[in-house]
This record gives structure tokens, sequence and C-alpha cells, in this order.
């Protein structure tokens, strides 16, 4: 598959159970400066102990856009260590042993979204072990025409990035985006936690995002499906609370338990706390480790044998309504 033309890659980029609280357990600014790779040995496959895999939080872009977002990652992030291009990264994963990926992609300025659409929806096509998701950005002319056309492609929900597009969760132009997943009981996936924060984004997402925001998301949409990923870093105990009070609240592991940013316990905690609203994900290809690293720590921990079938897979079998 050939990447679009259209891509300028030089521009891309009550009721609640009481527990201890969990202050932040990332400093703020996180990305105050690039981080390290780490160079641990990867496995060849997904640990044999562990059940089915399903990875709610894959990345598929075409090819210069891709590039441009790892240029970033270099300059502001930590140095990619899976340099896949998309059919790739697919054959990467399925080929360990991951049974089910689902396709992220968001698109960062206007007029880019419906042709991202067309091409994640054709890419899936070809694989109906991928499940893709639709992006928009919020605010441009004819969003929701642009998502019913995605949706009626196969998209299967809706992608958002706070800190890529600089808007917050209650943003007004969110609204009929919202109300779009509603009508047809699509979840919608946004990285609205406050880390990881950067000087390279064009706006400050401790200033736009906050659990209080998606609060007032999860109430004046009490149909919507939404799930935060990264477990909401780095407001893990207030997302703890969300979890416990909002049955329309999901969260992904994506990074958070890989040992790789500062983590606290409060976040393995919220594992057991609902393990009926967590997925894993990896973030693939876009990291600076092995793409096992994530799921060997999960298979290592003794106390969540009761709740790792659900994070690995159920989880997101039930959010993303797969057969």
């Amino acid at each position: 598959m050939h990447s679009p033309d259209w891509f300028d890659s030089n521009n891309a980029f009550s009721g609640v159970q009481e527990l201890p609280v969990c202050g932040a357990s990332m400093p703020p600014g996180l990305l105050h400066t690039p981080l390290p790779a780490l160079h641990d040995k990867e496995g060849v496959c997904v640990p044999p102990d562990l059940p089915d895999v399903i990875d709610a939080h894959v990345h598929l872009f075409p090819g210069p856009l891709f590039e441009a977002i790892w240029r970033w990652f270099e300059e502001w992030g930590w140095p990619i260590r899976y340099r896949l291009q998309a059919p790739e990264v697919i054959e990467y994963l399925l080929s360990r042993g991951v049974k089910h990926l689902v396709a992220l992609h968001y698109a960062h300025k206007p007029g880019l979204a419906r042709e991202m659409n067309r091409w994640m929806a054709e890419l899936c096509a070809r694989e109906p072990r991928v499940t893709g998701l639709a992006t928009v950005f919020p605010g441009e002319e004819g969003s929701v025409e642009l998502l019913e056309e995605a949706f009626d492609l196969g998209l299967q929900g809706v992608k958002l990035h706070c800190h890529v597009q600089c808007m917050g969760p209650d943003a007004p132009s969110l609204e009929e985006v919202y109300q779009a997943c509603v009508s047809r009981d699509l979840p919608m996936v946004m990285h609205a936690g406050r880390e990881p924060k950067s000087p390279g984004y064009d706006c400050d997402p401790h200033a736009i995002c906050s659990a209080a925001r998606i609060e007032e998301v999860l109430r004046s949409y009490p149909k919507l499906r939404l799930c935060v990923p990264h477990l909401g870093a780095d407001e893990f105990d207030s997302y703890e609370r969300l979890i416990q009070r909002y049955d329309n609240l999901w969260l992904d592991t994506t990074m958070i338990l890989a040992d790789y940013f500062p983590e606290s316990e409060c976040a393995w905690r919220m594992l057991s706390v609902r393990p009926d609203r967590i997925m894993y994900g990896s973030d693939f290809p876009s990291l600076p480790y092995a793409w096992d690293r994530e799921l060997r720590r999960i298979a290592a921990r003794g106390d969540l044998e009761s709740s790792v079938e659900a994070i690995l897979s159920l989880t997101a079998r039930s959010f993303y309504r797969l057969d």
C-alpha cells in the first residue's frame, strides 16, 4: 500500500470504594527533555502463560506521516525502536501471537481526516484481525458528514488526541463529535490525560486536560462509551475513582505499566479495582523499549490472576464489540 501524496511530512505532526489516595506519580512536564531508549531484550512471542491478547492501542499512519511523527518523538520524546510501516506493524504483532489489534490514528490539522479515514478503512478491510478507528479534527467543516462516511466504510469509533489537536475534552467543537459517536453507539478513544507534557506541543496539556473535565463529559453524555488511554496519567487516583463511579468510562494501560515512566502502585491497583473497564494497549510501534515489555510485567504480577483475562482481551472485546 502506497502512502497518499496529500500528506505533508514537514507539517506533521457515590458507591465508590474508599481507597488510599495516590498522588500524581509523574512530575509536571514529563517530557521536558527527551527520554532514553532502554535496549532491553524482546520476546519472540506473547508470554505463553497469558490468555489471549488484544492490543487495544496500536498506531497506524501512512508512511510520510509516520516518519514525521517519529521525527517529533526523536526530538521531543524518545528514540523509536520499531520504525515499521503500517502493514509491517500488523504482521509483526499478529505473527507474535497477538490475537487482534485496534488501530488508532489522529489528524493534526483540518483537511486530512477524510483521506486518513479512507486509508485506514482500506487497510483494515484487508485484515479482519484489525479494527480501525476514524479520526477528525474537531471544528473542521463537515465533521459530522466526515465521520458518517468513515463509519459507513467500517471504522468502529473515533480517536482524538487533546495534546496534538490542542483542545480540551470540554471544548464546544467536540459536542458534535460526541453526538456522532452516541448516534451510532460507537466508542471514542481520547488522549485526555495531562501527561506526557512536552514543549513540543503547541499547547499546555496541563491547562486543557484534567479528570474533572472528563467527568463533565461523562455526565453530559451518559451514553458515550469513552476510553482514556495511559490510565489517565498522571491523575491515577482521580481516574480510579471515576471508573468506579461511571459505567461509560474505560481506560487502557498503554506504556504506564512498562516501568519506563515513573509509576505509582495506584496505577497497578486500578487493574483489580475494575478490570471490566481496563484494556491492555502497547502504543506499538512508537516505543523506546521491547514490544512485549508491558505484557511480561503483567504476566509477572501474582496479584492479577483473577483480572488478567479481562485486561488482556475480554474488556476490549466488550468495548469494541468484537466477534
